[in-house]
């Protein structure tokens, strides 16, 4: 159907690429390009019996665009699927409008030398992509990525107006290690040890780290402690949900986690501020990340559920209503289909969805857009499809 270039070859990446494998009818010819190309090649060589899809493998430095735009213009891809690491979305949105491909990522972008991730530079796009004809699907992983897609749902399906969002994020998983994260650690501690803040009456309410805690009965997995955190989809959403008075963000966390972050954090460990170490400048953080052990490591070690969702309340036809939409997935179960647990596979699938999406016309404009602003529907139908069903209720227990 044409050709897909995934910049990527990380956990979340490789879920994608099993999956555009599994869905060769639209991923017919695909490109796995890394800094490491030996991963990529890897990766080919496990999936080339298993697939019609052609797959090629490429190096290349994701921070250089001019690199990118050579790669683009060799490979001549229609879509770029970016599952590189958020510091690179900008450089790879301006390969794309050099040479002239269609944009989507999971996450959007954060200066590497500030932990504050904001939708400003990207959207700062639109014109630019929309005046060259082409589409950018930002946030197309699960929370940001399907989290819009069920809000978009609810508000089509079941509601006039949307006054307030609760996205409940759950990991159940047990690795066995004291202290590990389940996705880039060093993207994972900016993000858990930032302050919170939350949406409400159209203004950013902020918290300190962990500051508020809940506790909540997650479906098939029973109750958890959740704290609030700021995550990305709440920046889109208040534009994008009509009647939207209050959004929150919530993620479970257990307490072995939070005391190792704890002592981390008091020593300097999960500071990104350059410090000088035998005559050369380290970032502490940095070594963490490569010191602890990698996400992609843990797909044989994880058990248990993750359970991610949103609750959402408003009004239908003048009368109050409250709906829950949420999906559970299963560490084992994902390890055995794709080899990698389940957190990197609920931001993989979706991933390779919204390429799919893109890819097909279906959801294909030009501009740059969040998930939320296309038809939800037929993302809802291919998560049905492609791995990750959604359950529904109609009294759901609300968060206070």
């Amino acid at each position: 159907m044409g050709k897909t270039l995934i910049i990527g070859c990380g956990g979340v990446a490789s879920v994608a690429i099993h999956k555009c494998c599994q869905n060769s009818a639209v991923f017919d010819d695909i490109c796995i390009a890394s800094r490491t190309k030996s991963k990529c090649d890897a990766l080919k060589d496990k999936l080339a019996a298993q697939t019609a899809t052609r797959i090629s493998t490429a190096q290349v430095d994701a921070n250089d665009t001019a690199a990118l735009i050579r790669l683009m213009e060799a490979y001549q891809p229609e879509v770029v699927l970016n599952l590189a690491l958020p510091y690179q979305d900008l450089t790879i949105m301006d390969a794309c409008l050099a040479a002239g491909a269609h944009y989507i990522d999971t996450a959007n972008y954060e200066p590497e030398d500030t932990a504050k991730f904001e939708y400003k530079w990207q959207w700062a796009y639109k014109e630019r992509f929309a005046q060259a004809g082409l589409t950018a699907l930002l946030g197309s992983g699960f929370d940001p990525g399907v989290t819009g897609v069920f809000c978009a749902y609810a508000l089509k399906h079941y509601f006039d107006e949307i006054h307030y969002i609760d996205i409940l994020d759950c990991n159940a998983g047990d690795h066995g290690y004291p202290f590990a994260t389940n996705f880039n650690p060093e993207i994972n501690i900016r993000e858990v040890s930032a302050k919170g803040s939350y949406w409400q009456e159209g203004s950013w309410r902020e918290t300190e780290p962990m500051e508020i805690k809940r506790v909540y009965d997650f479906p098939e997995i029973g109750p958890k402690d959740m704290y609030l955190l700021h995550h990305e989809e709440l920046e889109s959403l208040a534009l994008h949900m009509p009647g939207i008075k209050r959004i929150r963000f919530f993620m479970t966390f257990g307490q072995s986690y939070l005391t190792h972050l704890k002592c981390l954090e008091n020593v300097g460990m999960t500071s990104i501020e350059p410090i000088e170490y035998q005559g050369r400048p380290i970032v502490p953080l940095q070594f963490l990340k490569a010191v602890l052990p990698d996400p992609s490591s843990l797909g044989p070690r994880t058990k248990g559920k993750t359970n991610i969702g949103c609750i959402i309340q408003g009004t239908k036809d003048g009368q109050d209503k409250a709906y829950y939409v949420y999906n559970v997935c299963d560490h084992q179960q994902c390890y055995q289909e794709v080899g990698s647990q389940a957190v990197a596979y609920t931001t993989g699938v979706p991933a390779m969805i919204g390429a799919m999406l893109v890819q097909n016309g279906t959801w294909r404009k030009p501009g740059v857009y969040n998930v939320e602003e296309f038809d939800p529907d037929p993302f809802m139908e291919a998560l049905n499809v492609w791995g990750l069903p959604w359950q529904e209720s109609f009294d759901p227990q609300l968060v206070d």
